[in-house]
This record gives structure tokens, sequence and C-alpha cells, in this order.
């Protein structure tokens, strides 16, 4: 399934001295900054009838056109299941993604993820990039994510994400006592030699993750953390870099009992087999209304019965 798309502007008066990309951003909202840029560069997009670069300078009444046709964007089979959906409304989803739930299907992974579970809810997703999903969570991180129901939905939250305007508050056991609360930043890419891996390298992308201390243990520590960016593993990897790995992490913790830890606190920890993170909070510029949201999950079970063991343990040690 594909639609043609023909679009045509004249540069206003008020963008002269703008680079082209940031023109047509200006000129076609409906679209991200993203895309528009390759389409300039592939030549879908052109300036006075000719190809130009991103960036160019556009001097105010030059023509802009776009004739492109655009394919379905999701190709993946609608599946029954359940989501839990804390807002819907004609732009957006927000939805509470549980632990286990895989966000986008992949080698290993071809059915049974988030985008299956959001074209059996919604057919018409199939027509956005990746369903509408603008960001990802791990397959064993709980919480918020936001899906967009429409095109320049998708646009303005992409630009939203990449302006560092979305808001994301999640919230971790770590292992170790923190003193307090600090910011990490410390550029992420793959790990030289374990490619399942990310690593802090001094050569990644800028990443930057900011923490406070909500609750001390003898051992552990729930924190708080706030991204300033959103690379892959970012939290599990800063975490792990300035030694306070997150629990139950297969990737980037190894399994600890503390001296003197009670039965229940142990075999909590033993059957605690993915990182304690959850996306707690997530706030964002509404698409259309331009009202200021803020949303929020509860932690689920598992990590609440990991902090009632920690806190039933402190008690007996204290």
């Amino acid at each position: 399934m594909s639609e043609a798309i023909s679009l045509n502007a004249v540069v206003r008066e008020d963008l002269a001295g703008c680079r082209l990309d940031q023109a047509a951003a200006q000129l076609f909202p409906d679209f991200s900054r993203e895309r528009l840029k390759q389409w300039i560069q592939d030549g879908t997009l052109t300036l006075n009838g000719a190809q130009a670069k991103p960036k160019d300078k556009v001097l105010g009444g030059e023509a802009i056109a776009v004739a492109v046709e655009v394919q379905a964007e999701t190709h993946a089979e609608p599946e029954n299941i359940a989501l839990d959906i804390i807002h819907e409304d004609d732009d957006l989803l927000i939805v509470n993604k549980p632990v286990g739930l895989v966000v986008h299907p992949g080698a290993g992974n071809s059915a049974g993820t988030l985008v299956n579970a959001l074209l059996f809810h919604r057919p018409e997703q199939a027509q956005l990039p990746r369903a509408g999903i603008v960001h990802r969570l791990d397959k064993d991180t709980s919480g918020l994510m936001v899906v967009a129901k429409a095109l320049p939905a998708h646009a303005d939250l992409v630009d939203q994400l990449a302006d560092k305007r979305v808001y994301r508050e999640y919230e971790a056991v770590v292992y170790g006592t923190m003193t307090a609360g600090g910011t990490v930043d410390a550029p992420i890419d793959r790990h030289r030699h374990d490619r399942v891996r990310m690593a802090v390298v001094i050569t990644g992308r800028p990443a930057v993750s900011h923490y406070r201390v909500l609750k001390r243990f003898p051992h552990h520590t729930h924190v708080r953390v706030q991204l300033e960016t959103g690379r892959t593993h970012q939290i599990r990897v800063h975490m792990a870099h300035i030694g306070h790995p997150l629990v139950g992490d297969p990737v980037y913790a190894r399994l600890r009992f503390p001296k003197g830890a009670s039965e229940q606190l142990t075999e909590t920890l033993k059957l605690f087999q993915r990182q304690a993170l959850h996306a707690r909070r997530l706030g964002l510029v509404h698409p259309t209304s331009g009202e200021q949201c803020l949303w929020e999950a509860e932690l689920p079970a598992d990590m609440q019965a990991l902090l009632q063991a920690l806190q039933t343990d402190q008690e007996h040690v204290g």
C-alpha cells in the first residue's frame, strides 16, 4: 500500500537566510526534519526545480516542491495483544509497556511485539514509520512510551525528542549505597569486542543521565534517573560505569548477595532476573493543543516486591 504525495510551497520572506532543511521544516510541518533532509539529499524535494543541499541558504520567494510515493511504513501482522493504554486521543497513545514485551519485530522476535499489538488496536498505524513509535524501551524495561497516531504528530514528537524537549524519568534499583545524586556525562557506543553490549566509548555519541537518591539501603539504592539523551541501554551502561549496576541486569551486572542478607531478600534477588528499571514519568508538549502534558505509571509488582524485600531486610538488620 502506498500514497502519492505532491507538495508545493513558496519560501516566505521571514525565512530568508535559513538553511533549506530548516525552511522546509517550517513549510511542511507534517514531516520530520530528518525525513525532509533525506528528501532534499535524494532530490525528491527540489528548490526552484533543481536539486539542492540541506545546508543551502534560501533568500525568500523560491519554489519548493515535493513529489514522492510513500509506501506503507510498517510491515507486520496485527496480533491481539493486550495494551495498557494510559491515555489516548486523536494524535497520540501513551502506553505502559510491561516487562517482556519487545517493542519492534526483529531477528528472533518476528511476532508478539508492541508493533503487532498496535496494528491490531489501530490498523492505520501501518501508514506511520515504526507504527508510530518514536522511542523505545528494552524488552525487560517496563513503563511509559508515546506512540503517534498521525503523521503530523509523529513529525512533531520526533522533533521534540531531537530537541530534548521530551521529559523521561525512570526509577531503578542499583547495587551499592550511593552517597548522593549526580550526573553521568559519558558518550556511548557499541562495545568494541561484544556487539551485544553497549559501552562508554570516548568516540561514542553524547549521553547524559541525571540521577538522584530516593532511598538508601544497606547494600542497594533506589534511584530516580532523568534522561537528557536516549542512547541504547543508556541508564544501564551509565550506572554500571559509575560502579552501581542495576539489580538483575543480565548484561551489565552480576548477581550479588549481601553478607548477612535475610532469606527473603536472597530469594527475591535470585528470582529478579531482569534489570530493575521502570519508565515512571513521561512529559511532552501535545502536538496539537500545545499543552504541556505529564503522565505517570506506578512501579510494576516485581519492583515493588524488590523494594519491600530491601526495606524488610533493612529493618531486620537495624
